[in-house]
């Protein structure tokens, strides 16, 4: 009977994942579509902001798009003391729209006036 429950379970998980992977694999390609269509900017150009506005390193990027359609690339940066710093940009047009943080300020570089 425990063999039977046990193999169940590992079919069900099996199922799971691969449910959870044909969703990630269409993430992906509505993704590559509104890249190819200009519709976002790609991964490169935000890496490139981010560097641009902020010290640090990413250790971690998403590509999300909210309810009504706007897609955001959410940054986590590893700031040098140490803090987690979130940054979320407008992926049309590259633009900060939040950087949140206790070292979001520190971590921010000032541009010569």
């Amino acid at each position: 009977m425990d063999y039977h429950r046990g193999l169940g379970l590992a079919v069900l998980a099996l199922v799971l994942a691969f449910v959870v992977a044909a969703g990630a694999g269409d993430d992906h390609a509505r993704a590559k579509a509104a890249r190819d269509a200009g519709e976002i900017v790609s991964l490169r150009a935000i890496l490139d902001r981010v560097e641009a506005e902020f010290t640090g390193s990413p250790v971690e990027i998403e590509l999300d798009d909210d309810d009504t359609g706007r897609w955001i690339y959410k940054v986590k940066l590893l700031a040098p003391g140490g803090a987690i710093v979130k940054l979320e940009y407008d992926a049309r047009d590259a633009r900060l729209l939040r950087a949140q943080g206790r070292g979001a300020d520190a971590a921010r570089r000032h541009r010569p006036n």
